[in-house]
């Protein structure tokens, strides 16, 4: 019963359960925050493997939950979840280890790893960013209305998985994120439901294998895991319900700051100081965020303008992230 009352049970709880929360408000977050958290409470003794392997394992649990509530909705497209999974599942199974395979050195393979995690969170938050952007010119140009069967290109669909697959199989980071950009660009007519709906139902083998396969290489630490899943249970329910009252967009935007900042404090970590020095200071990685506090919109700004739009104005960012383009296209659309 002490194990269960010490700081570190302790913290990775809180940790797991508010990390559950922003999953659950946002459909977004995942391994992409979870995993470097852990990381930099330095549970599993700090060791990325350790890590990787309890927090695929937790994702597994409680995206079930989320997936069976789409799928009750028949929100998913399930051909397209299907070539989805047959492309991520070997590739998630196997990417483990690949990584394993280039080196015996457990230094050398804790490198390997956050160096790997480090830029999976850098090109998490990039493809939020990209997201608004396309969601930005399908507005403009009147955009696509949603399919509810767009026309399925099942090759194509499988190479996304099995992309997908590896970069979730080694750092448990892009199942949400990544893939779902992916789709926005191959099938730009899915609706959002849609969209949302069959990424989370492809994610559940895909985070299933990846944990199966470094649980077997890297074994489970159940001090670990079970705080983490006692508190990423109940966050994801509460967050979930929390949702239709909460402004989700700036919490959104909120996470992309923290994954920059956080891939770019991993990166460090590992060795590899990305600003330029030796030794990253913390207030540096916050200096970090602050500039994209402050350069973000402008570039956003910037952006909307190259598109003919006002610096700032409708669409707004809330708009996009979930819109069909039709509902905006006559006041955006370009003049004859």
């Amino acid at each position: 019963m002490t194990d269960f009352l010490t700081g570190d049970f302790l913290s990775i709880l809180t940790a797991g359960f508010v990390v559950g929360v922003v999953v659950g408000l946002t459909g977004m977050g995942g391994g992409a925050l979870m995993t470097p958290a852990l990381l930099f409470l330095g549970a599993g003794s700090g060791e990325a493997a350790t890590v990787v392997a309890a927090d695929l394992t937790a994702a597994a649990v409680y995206k079930s939950g989320g997936a069976v509530v789409h799928a009750r909705e028949g929100s998913p497209n399930l051909t397209l979840a299907k070539w989805l999974t047959i492309g991520s599942v070997p590739c998630a199974l196997a990417g483990p280890y690949v990584i394993k395979a280039l080196t015996d050195d457990p230094d050398q393979l804790d490198y390997v790893l956050k160096m790997s995690i480090g830029f999976a969170l850098l090109l998490a938050a990039s493809t939020y960013a990209l997201r608004l952007y396309i969601n930005l010119r399908r507005v403009r140009t009147g955009g696509v209305l949603g399919e509810e069967d767009p026309h399925i290109r099942p090759l194509v669909t499988l190479l996304v998985g099995a992309l997908g697959g590896a970069l979730v199989g080694v750092t448990s980071v892009g199942s949400g994120s990544v893939i779902m950009v992916a789709l926005l660009m191959l099938y730009p007519g899915l609706s959002a439901v849609k969209l949302v709906g069959t990424d989370l139902v492809q994610a559940v083998p895909l985070v299933l294998a990846a944990a199966i396969s470094n649980v077997a290489i890297h074994g489970l630490d159940w001090n670990l895991l079970v705080p983490l899943v006692l508190g990423s249970v109940p966050g994801t329910i509460l967050g979930s319900r929390l949702a239709p009252r909460v402004p989700q967009s700036f919490i959104r935007r909120g996470i992309v700051v923290v994954l920059t900042m956080s891939g770019v404090a991993l990166l460090d970590k590992a060795g590899w100081a990305p600003l330029g020095v030796d030794d990253t200071h913390p207030l540096l990685i916050a200096g970090v965020g602050v500039a994209m506090v402050v350069l973000v919109p402008l570039i956003w700004g910037l952006l909307r303008k190259e598109q003919g739009l006002p610096m700032f104005g409708a669409p707004t960012v809330a708009e996009l992230e979930g819109s069909d383009p039709s509902q905006y296209a006559a006041s955006t659309s370009p003049r004859d």
